[in-house]
């Protein structure tokens, strides 16, 4: 098997520069980096894991912190970030937590000192978790943020526009003809829970319609509350004609909780969701719905991470990714 020693030798250089130049040190040339990675590629050479444990080394591991509870997006995010890290050489560990403590501080002290990654993914809501970016801001451990509301300035973002999306969506609707358009949000500490109520009312300002408060319910973005919501808006004297759930999860709620009533959908009530995960095409009807590019949104976030623990700092990039509007068989115009 070929060993860091081949490497030098191949390279001309001595095997502690080679280490240097593996564990992503500053004080290398470019040009014995080039040598370097030359001599890697010409003789297949991989890297020992094991060895990675040493002082001093790189884990080549990167964080991704989530709920045990799973909503449909994280999967995809998953598979994003998977191939980004792999593409870069790193591996992507998936570290559960119960989010329904509050110790998603605790839960990363503890990857930080079990796994020692080289950086972290933080999704919603824990991006916005104060005392995990302390907790990784002490240990001088980098990390992307997906979508964070709180000190967005802290670690690298990713996000879309959420505030014009929601806007975008609601447009789309009352271009539809829908006057009366329910809406179920999200959990308060989830940040994109604001932005899409605030898209939402902002659609209906721009058509000098006031938000009936009777219109808007609250959710925690999983099916059961989107089925919980339907139910309340629906039996309104006056129900709505159109439901927008503030994600996929609930908007699947909301078709089985009209169809549960004897509606049918579109033709009784039209659902939009949020989020366009592979679930929304597994609905019938499928979902209309506002898709991100979750796979990018993904990679990017993993791409400033790894740019991050290069170049040995915790500031990182902030990127927005264009959304995009679905429209499939779950929305038509008011009977």
């Amino acid at each position: 098997m070929t060993t860091i020693r081949d490497v030098a030798a191949r390279a001309g250089l001595s095997v502690m520069t080679v280490s240097r130049v593996l564990n992503g040190e500053r004080h290398v040339s470019a040009q014995a980096r080039e040598k370097v990675q030359a001599a890697i590629e010409a003789l297949g050479y991989r890297r020992n894991v094991f060895a990675r444990g040493l002082p001093g080394s790189r884990s080549f591991l990167i964080c991704m912190l989530i709920p045990e509870i799973i909503p449909d997006y994280v999967a995809e995010f998953q598979q994003g970030a998977v191939e980004q890290c792999r593409s870069a050489g790193y591996h992507l560990v998936v570290q559960p937590f119960d989010s329904r403590t509050g110790m998603a501080a605790q839960a990363v002290a503890a990857a930080v000192a079990s796994l020692r990654p080289d950086g972290f993914l933080l999704l919603p809501p824990v991006s916005d978790d104060v005392a995990v970016l302390d907790t990784l801001d002490k240990a001088r451990v980098p990390y992307a943020r997906l979508a964070p509301s709180l000190q967005p300035q802290r670690g690298a973002s990713v996000a879309v526009d959420e505030v014009e999306a929601a806007r975008a969506m609601t447009t789309a609707l009352l271009e539809l003809g829908h006057r009366r358009i329910g809406f179920i949000g999200g959990p308060p500490e989830h940040g994109a829970s604001g932005w899409r109520l605030e898209g939402y009312r902002k659609a209906l300002a721009e058509r000098g319609l006031a938000a009936d408060p009777d219109l808007i319910v609250p959710g925690d973005f999983m099916f059961e509350t989107g089925e919980a919501g339907a139910e309340a808006l629906l039996g309104l004297a006056q129900p709505p004609t159109a439901i927008f759930a503030g994600n996929d999860d609930m908007a699947l709620g909301v078709m089985a909780a009209a169809q549960r009533l004897g509606l049918s959908v579109p033709g009784d009530v039209s659902v939009a969701g949020f989020d366009g995960g592979e679930i929304a095409t597994l609905a019938w009807p499928q979902l209309t719905t506002v898709r991100q590019p979750v796979q990018a949104m993904a990679a990017a976030a993993a791409d400033a991470v790894i740019g991050m623990v290069d170049a040995g700092e915790m500031d990182g990039p902030s990127r927005q990714l264009d959304f995009a509007l679905v429209f499939r068989a779950s929305t038509a115009p008011p009977a």
